[in-house]
């Protein structure tokens, strides 16, 4: 019994929403919900799942387009990301607007998170990282017996997330990942926030970004 995953894509960006859960006690969260809450739902009640708490890695709307509403709407407390990202989240309802997503509200996280915070899901701990640098308040999550972490829009297979937004910055993003994400074993599996897994020591290995600083 450990931590279980299932990626649900959402939005026209098809980012990599995940549904996290606790396989002893069926409690699950939600991380970056951008959007398409229906399609997040129909997966927790077919697999039976109680949702606890809604989880952001960063505030860009793909990733939290939809928090507000979802939270409003199932009493759902909200974690994440790290304070840093608040100019973010208030600026929710203009990105929605900028890239043609439906209307959004802000919120302000029931928690914000810390690098060295835990996050509980059902009987399961996830460890934080504050790995800033695509925005300031990024966070990345990690759950050391499932080898698996969580890592939004910072590494990607064969890339890394962009820096060219407001207080994006490529150098602090490397360090990010050097600092954290390098320091992971190599069999440590990733679910990025866009395209397909991949690990950790297959991008320390190739990466053309970073890659080479194992």
């Amino acid at each position: 019994m450990s931590l279980q995953y299932k990626i649900v894509p959402v939005t026209a960006f098809e980012q990599n929403c995940s549904v996290l859960w606790c396989d002893k006690t069926k409690e699950a969260a939600v991380v970056d919900p951008g959007g398409d809450i229906p399609k997040i739902l129909a997966f927790v009640q077919s697999e039976g799942l109680t949702l606890k708490k809604i989880i952001l890695t960063h505030a860009h709307i793909d990733h939290a387009g939809a928090t507000a509403e979802l939270s409003e709407a199932y009493q759902l407390p909200i974690e994440g990301p790290h304070k840093e990202d608040q100019f973010w989240i208030d600026s929710l309802p203009q990105q929605s607007q900028m890239f043609g997503f439906p209307v959004v509200k802000t919120f302000t996280p029931t928690r914000w998170l810390e690098q060295d915070d835990v996050i509980k899901i059902g009987d399961e701990a996830l460890s934080v990282f504050h790995c800033p640098g695509h925005t300031p308040g990024h966070i990345v999550l990690y759950h050391a017996t499932s080898k698996l972490a969580v890592v939004g829009d910072v590494l990607f297979q064969g890339s890394i997330g962009r820096t060219d937004f407001p207080k994006g910055d490529f150098d602090t993003l490397a360090n990010s990942i050097r600092t954290h994400l390098w320091a992971l074993p190599d069999d440590v599996q990733f679910i990025p926030g866009h395209g397909p897994m991949s690990t950790i020591g297959h991008e320390k290995a190739s990466n053309p970004f970073v890659g080479g600083y194992g």
